[in-house]
């Protein structure tokens, strides 16, 4: 009941934020980057390089990587991943959301900043089961703001899985299986973004990415 009220309440801020809200001015002039992809395919890297590039350029930038540790909902996402059943990943992708809602309200439009970078975004609905995970998506995706800057970084589960043993953690979708499993809906559900191969080294990666950055901000 909790979790639910939650919800509401925090959805109706958001609702206010969006359209009642006099951000609603600034979020027309920030630029809005979405870094999604698989485990270990290296968003959080990325988002790092793609800060910095526009930091150089002069502006000001904000990186969001959810889950986050600062707010209820990101521990509680975060609590989740760690743990393992069906129950544990109902609850990592409803905390998941609640996160990213959270970070949209509080700092999409945010005064003296130009772009909002946010980590993990849409496609953690891919951890859902299909059916779910598509409903969500369509859901999610219309309720969310969405730019022509997202990027879906897609790997070989082989080739991830070599960076994820080399971690101490693992994270319940951290599994060959699971990688194939996800693979699968996330590009199915990634159609429109920027797909990028991210098997190869983050400089050839990176070199991708700030290709497609540059014809976008010529827009």
């Amino acid at each position: 009941m909790r979790v639910s009220n939650s919800f509401l309440v925090l959805l109706w801020k958001f609702i206010k934020y969006l359209f009642v809200s006099p951000k609603y001015f600034l979020i027309l002039f920030m630029r809005l980057i979405i870094i999604d992809g698989l485990d270990a395919a290296g968003k959080d890297t990325h988002a790092q390089l793609i800060k910095k590039r526009y930091e150089k350029m002069g502006e000001r930038v904000i990186i969001r990587s959810h889950p986050e540790s600062d707010n209820f909902y990101g521990i509680q996402a975060k609590k989740a991943l760690l743990g393992r059943g069906m129950i544990n990943r109902l609850k990592a992708s409803l905390f998941y959301a609640l996160d990213v809602l959270y970070s949209i309200r509080k700092y999409y439009g945010r005064r003296g900043y130009d772009t909002l970078i946010l980590v993990r975004y849409l496609m953690g609905t891919a951890y859902l089961p299909f059916f779910l995970a598509r409903l969500a998506y369509m859901v999610f995706s219309h309720l969310v703001p969405t730019s022509d800057y997202m990027f879906f970084l897609d790997a070989p589960p082989e080739e991830l899985m070599k960076r994820i043993e080399k971690r101490e953690m693992r994270e319940m979708f951290e599994s060959f299986e699971e990688l194939v499993n996800v693979r699968k809906k996330a590009l199915f559900l990634a159609r429109g973004w920027n797909v990028v191969d991210a098997s190869g080294s983050v400089e050839e990666t990176f070199s991708c990415i700030e290709s497609i950055l540059d014809k976008l901000d010529m827009r």
